[in-house]
């Protein structure tokens, strides 16, 4: 019944999500065609605004989208009249995951290591040190961490490409340039997290009945203070993802940043609305994957819809 549950209030999500973008598209000022206005026919535009369903009413063009939206019909780019949005997503989608996944994966082994050597050497150096690398995560953004990352690693020293696509080398230093910031957050988090549980009474009572450091930190402390963490991972899956929008223009990634920047600033509704969509069912698909794991993580979480 949980299950259930959770897979309507998805449809929900995703059709509030769809009709809020269409609703914020149809009202903002301007037209795509407005820059062929002075080069086309006045006919020559009604016939391509037709084209789209852009002379039909906004609530008649609303019943369009969606019907086409149930079908999984992401239409046509209008910069691009022979590339449907569903073709676009398919090319970009995965060199964007391919960092996303390379960014979290790093992320979450560096950043619970740094996080459990905190909170085991609590206020000893390696304590410091760990936190220090942290906060040096968070300070530096992602833009400012990729010009530094080619200038020593690619132009200076020569070890790694600069830019394009197409090895797992050009792959290294913008996933880096990504990993950094979620990486310094899951450390700060995993460290108040495994501070926590390690106060708590039933790992004062282990310890007292001789179990070696080891075993505590594994069978008690870890699979306990992660649990806050994997809540986290979630929303910092598809954060990833959409934060590679401006580490692909910098390495000069085919992801579906570069096509979501330009059909900004050519206003191409179908390509904003359907990479909008695709992130959102993303999400929220990721979200309900997580819940689900949190019985296997923890059998005494129980999944009723109850929440009991």
């Amino acid at each position: 019944m949980y299950i259930v549950k959770r897979l309507l209030i998805m449809l929900l999500t995703i059709w509030v999500i769809a009709s809020l973008t269409f609703l914020i598209m149809k009202f903002i000022p301007g037209d795509p065609f407005a820059s062929d206005a002075d080069v086309l026919p006045e006919e020559v535009l009604q016939n391509i605004r037709a084209k789209y369903n852009l002379d039909e009413p906004i609530a008649v063009q609303y019943v369009l989208y969606m019907r086409d939206l149930v079908t999984f019909d992401l239409g046509f780019s209008i910069q691009s009249e022979t590339r449907s949005v569903n073709s676009i997503i398919a090319d970009g989608a995965p060199a964007s995951a391919l960092l996303g996944l390379q960014a979290l994966v790093i992320a979450l082994a560096l950043g619970l290591l740094l996080g459990i050597v905190a909170a085991l050497n609590h206020n000893k150096v390696l304590d410091y040190a760990s936190m220090f690398i942290a906060i040096i995560g968070i300070s530096v953004p992602s833009f400012i961490l990729a010009p530094l990352l080619i200038k020593y690693f690619a132009v200076e020293w020569g070890m790694l490409p600069v830019a394009s696509w197409g090895t797992w080398q050009h792959s290294i230093l913008p996933t880096l340039a990504l990993a950094a910031t979620p990486l310094a957050v899951i450390a700060r988090f995993m460290r108040s997290s495994m501070l926590e549980v390690t106060n708590q009474n039933y790992i004062k009572t282990a310890d007292a009945k001789g179990l070696s450091k080891t075993q505590l930190v594994i069978r008690h402390g870890i699979r306990n203070a992660i649990l806050p963490v994997i809540s986290f991972i979630g929303p910092l899956f598809v954060s990833l993802i959409t934060g590679t929008f401006v580490i692909e223009k910098i390495f000069a990634i085919p992801g579906i940043g570069r096509y979501f920047v330009d059909s900004i600033f050519n206003r191409d509704y179908p390509v904003i609305m359907g990479t909008t969509i695709f992130f959102s069912v993303l999400l929220v698909v990721t979200l309900f994957i997580i819940d689900l794991s949190y019985r296997y993580i923890d059998p005494r979480i129980k999944l009723t819809s109850g929440g009991e």
